[in-house]
Parts: C-alpha cells; structure tokens; sequence
C-alpha cells in the first residue's frame, strides 16, 4: 500500500476510536473487516499507532497545536509505529519539519499531564494510593508500566501436559516461551506473535491468560468432584483454568448475563478437553438458575464488573471512557453480585472475590463493605494460599490479607482479591 494510503487509513482510524462509544480493540476488529485487502504488517502499524495514541494522548494532543490539518492524522504522524521512512514518504515538507522540531522536545520538562497521560481525577485517585511520605516514585513507576505494551502469557493445561511439554512444542514452531515468575501454570512470550495456528493451541495445550488471572483461580483451590462456580465467567479463562484444577471431575457452573461472551467460550471449551463445564447465560445475580444452587456449592469465584484500569495496557481506552460517576455505580453492583455469590456456598465454602481495578473503592473497600454485612465469613489471608499453590516469595504480592498485583511491579494487569471462608 502506499504510504499516504496508509497515513490515511491511520487517520481515518483514529477518528472512529477516538469518539470513544465502542471499545477500542471492537472498533479496530470492525475497521480491519471492512479492509480486508491490508496485509498483517499494515495491520500492526494502524493497530499498534491506535493503542500508542491512546495509551499518551495528552503528550500528542498537546504537541499535536503546533501542527496542521485534520487532528487525528497530527496524532497518527506523532505516535506512528510503523516504518520511519514509509512515514515519511507519506509526509508533506511541512509535516516532516514540523514532526521533527516535535522530537526535539524534552518530554520531561513538559507538566504532569502530558507525562502521566491519565485523567485528573484517575491521576488524584493514583497519587492517593501510591504516594507514600511524598515519595512519588511508585506513582511514576506505574505509569511507566501502564505505557507499555503486554506480553503474551499462556496458561499450560494441566490436562493435556505440562508446561516443559508446552515449551518444547513452542520452541519447535520457533517461539521461545519462559515460565511466568508468578503463576505455576505460566508461559509468556514477548510481543504479540499469532500462535491462534500453533499445535499447542489448537489441541488445547495453552491457552492466552495474563499471569495475574491464573493466581485468582488458584486462590480457590478448587479440587475434584467438587461444585463450584465461577460467577462472572465472561469468555471464560479462569473457568478452564478452574476445570483443569478439578480434573474434569465434579460439576462446574459459568454464570454471566452476556450470552455473546459465553458463546465466545465455546470452542475454548471444546480445545480444553472439558466435560463437567456448564454455561449458564442468567439475567442478573438474582436469577432462579442461581437461587437453585443456594447452600450447595464449596467454591465461588467473584471476578465482578469493575472499571477495569487495571488493564490499560491492553486497554488503554478505558482511562479515557470510565468515569467517577460509572465506578460509584459499579460499587451498587459489586455488592449485590458478592451477597448473591454469597448464598450459594455451603459451610465450609470458599468465596474469592476478584476485580481487574487499581481502586480502592472496588478493591479493598469493597471487601471490607462485604465483611461488615456478612459476618458468617471469615477472611483468609492470601499468602498461604498462593504459597501452597507453588507462587513463589507470595507475601510481596500480598497487602493486608489481600492479593494486590501492580503492572509496574509485577508485569501482570493490575488485580485485587479477597478471599473468605463461610462458617
């Protein structure tokens, strides 16, 4: 393709993204279907340049006034991730003087929103929880690690090999895949290679899960022939990753009101070598299908409806679509989907309450709401748990009684979890 072509499409992109009614990764999957004649290579630049002006949009919008033109195609010439001489070959000599008198700005000496790139009032959140004896550095260290890219993890599938039988099925297709620091069950490779055609996925061998998802599965400590639920399955990965942990024994339930995102679980399900595995589509927390279950169940898992700011790595767009009004309405929502979650354990039942969030309002609030309404639980402190699942130095990942994973300190998405016992 050309490269005003391309330069072009970028643009075009980037206005459909940027209105910000639809999720970024939906728009770009609608955008790429609708262009169908781009080759991967085109598809990695106009992706890859979408995710980087979203992840620091203040830093391009404000170098962006000194330009010309359409806005998005300023910013698609800012945060270009393509070739620099293709690039350049789309320029006008206006454009190519102006982007290099850009480069030449010390972003450091620039003010504190065109740095930390956030929203003020996700910024103030931040500074609050992380900023301790106006030592700000673990604020700036997060949003280093929320600027950068994920890798791929994989979870090894316990019922189809081992992790050193994954590697090496990897490595034969000529992807090199290290053990994840964290999670038993873990590979990660660097980048975003395709492995959707790979025989270790296509037999169910691996399957694409951040490392920080595997540890909430492993503190429910799920074991056969037992009942257990997720609650909020969505497309399903730590409901595999609770299937294997029981060894295709007993009877596991995935709940969720989205059908759309059950269905996705289908042929995940059919890879996995599942059978006790039941999708349930329900219309809230407070459906029969749940009340059915009250009293029955040993494990619940609660990955609930959050803001999910801690993912901005791979969803950059959220910082820029949440809101303080949206997460005071989630908060209503947590609680009502925890005290139903609640009601389905017997005695002796464990309930793992999980969010992909860095705030404290869903996280260790949350929780602590839920303790003081429910006092039949009691909290269990994580660090055993995920010590006696096999997760190395467990106390560093651990704040209070509860799991809390950071990106920059912990190369995962950002997760929080509690755990309780029901007496």
């Amino acid at each position: 393709m050309h490269p005003k072509a391309l330069l072009d499409l970028a643009t075009e992109l980037l206005r459909q993204v940027l209105k910000f009614d639809s999720p970024a990764d939906a728009v770009v999957s609608s955008f790429f279907r609708q262009h169908k004649a781009l080759g991967s290579r085109e598809r990695h630049t106009l992706a890859e340049t979408t995710y980087a002006v979203l992840r620091r949009r203040l830093l391009w919008q404000h170098l962006a006034q000194s330009g010309s033109g359409p806005l998005e195609r300023r910013l698609a010439i800012l945060a270009w991730q393509g070739s620099d001489s293709f690039l350049r070959a789309a320029l006008t000599p206006a454009e190519a003087e102006w982007l290099e008198s850009s480069r030449k700005i010390d972003f450091a000496t620039l003010p504190e929103p065109q740095r930390h790139n956030l929203p003020p009032w996700l910024a103030e959140k931040l500074h609050e929880r992380l900023d301790v004896e106006g030592d700000e550095s673990a604020f700036w260290q997060l949003v280093d690690g929320l600027s950068q890219p994920a890798p791929l993890d994989l979870r090894v599938n316990a019922l189809k090999g081992s992790r050193e039988q994954a590697m090496a099925s990897l490595r034969a297709a000529g992807f090199e895949a290290a053990p994840t620091p964290l999670s038993p069950w873990g590979l990660r490779l660097e980048g975003k290679p395709a492995i959707n055609k790979l025989e270790a996925f296509t037999s169910g061998l691996v399957e694409v899960q951040d490392e920080g998802s595997q540890l909430l599965a492993l503190l429910t400590e799920a074991k056969r022939g037992e009942m257990v639920v997720d609650f909020c399955a969505g497309a399903g990965g730590k409901t595999l990753a609770l299937g294997a942990m029981m060894r295709n024994t007993g009877r596991l339930y995935a709940f969720d009101v989205s059908g759309h995102r059950l269905d996705a679980l289908k042929p995940r399900l059919a890879r996995s070598g599942l059978s006790n595995l039941y999708p349930i589509q329900i219309a809230h927390e407070r459906d029969d299908r749940i009340k059915r279950l009250y009293g029955k169940i040993d494990r619940v898992l609660v990955d609930a409806p959050c803001s999910g700011l801690g993912t901005l790595r791979r969803n950059p767009d959220l910082k820029w679509r949440q809101s303080p009004k949206a997460v005071a309405e989630l908060q209503d929502k947590q609680q009502a989907i925890l005290a139903s979650a609640a009601r389905l354990l017997k005695p002796g039942g464990r309930l793992v309450y999980a969010t992909c969030s860095l705030l404290a309002e869903e996280n260790e609030n949350a929780a602590a709401a839920f303790s003081e309404g429910q006092r039949e639980f009691r909290p269990l402190p994580v660090a055993g748990i995920l010590e006696k699942a096999g997760v190395e130095n467990a106390q560093a990942l651990v704040q209070g009684d509860h799991l809390q994973l950071w990106p920059h300190r912990d190369r995962t998405d950002g997760f929080f979890a509690a755990v309780w016992e029901r007496s």
